[in-house]
C-alpha cells in the first residue's frame, strides 16, 4: 500500500513541543491548507485545518523556528488514531512528517535556520515509527 500526504499551509497556532516517557522530542503542528475552485461561475474556497506530528529533532527545530502564520510544507503519512471517552468511540485523523520545510516570504529569513549545513553531515534521527506504539504519547 501506499499512504504519503505533501501539504503546503500556514500553521494557525504555535507548535506544541513535548516529550515521550523514553524522551523522544514529538512537536505538533496544526496547519490551514486553502483550496481554491470554481463552483458554477463563482470561485470559492475551503479551507482545511490539518494537525501533524513530527517526531526527534526535526520536532525540536520546528519548536525552536516555527510560529503562528509561518508557511510550511509537510510531507508524511496519514495515520488514524482511536480512544473511547467517556463511552464514546473517538478517531482523528493526522498526518506522521517525514519532512517538515520552512517557506518563508522574502525577507523572511532573520529567524529561520540555515538551508546549507555549515558543519560536517549529520546523520537524519530516522522517520518517525511506522505504527502507533507504547513509545508514542497517543
Amino acid at each position: 500500500m501506499f499512504n504519503k500526504v505533501i501539504l503546503i499551509g500556514n500553521l494557525t497556532k504555535d507548535p506544541e513541543l513535548r516529550y515521550t516517557p523514553s524522551g523522544t522530542p514529538v512537536t505538533t503542528l496544526r496547519i490551514a491548507v486553502t483550496s481554491k475552485f470554481k463552483q458554477g461561475d463563482e470561485f470559492r474556497e475551503e479551507t482545511l485545518f490539518i494537525d501533524v506530528v513530527v517526531f526527534g529533532r526535526q520536532a525540536e527545530t520546528c519548536s525552536q523556528y516555527l510560529s503562528k502564520g509561518r508557511p510550511v510544507l509537510a510531507e508524511g503519512r496519514l495515520q488514524e488514531r482511536r480512544w473511547e471517552t467517556d463511552g464514546q468511540q473517538r478517531s482523528k485523523t493526522e498526518v506522521v512528517a517525514q519532512n517538515v520545510r520552512f517557506l518563508g516570504k522574502k525577507g523572511d529569513t532573520a529567524d529561520a535556520p540555515p538551508q546549507e549545513p555549515s558543519g560536517p553531515p549529520q546523520e537524519p534521527s530516522g522517520p518517525p515509527p511506522e505504527e502507533t506504539t507504547d513509545v508514542e504519547p497517543f
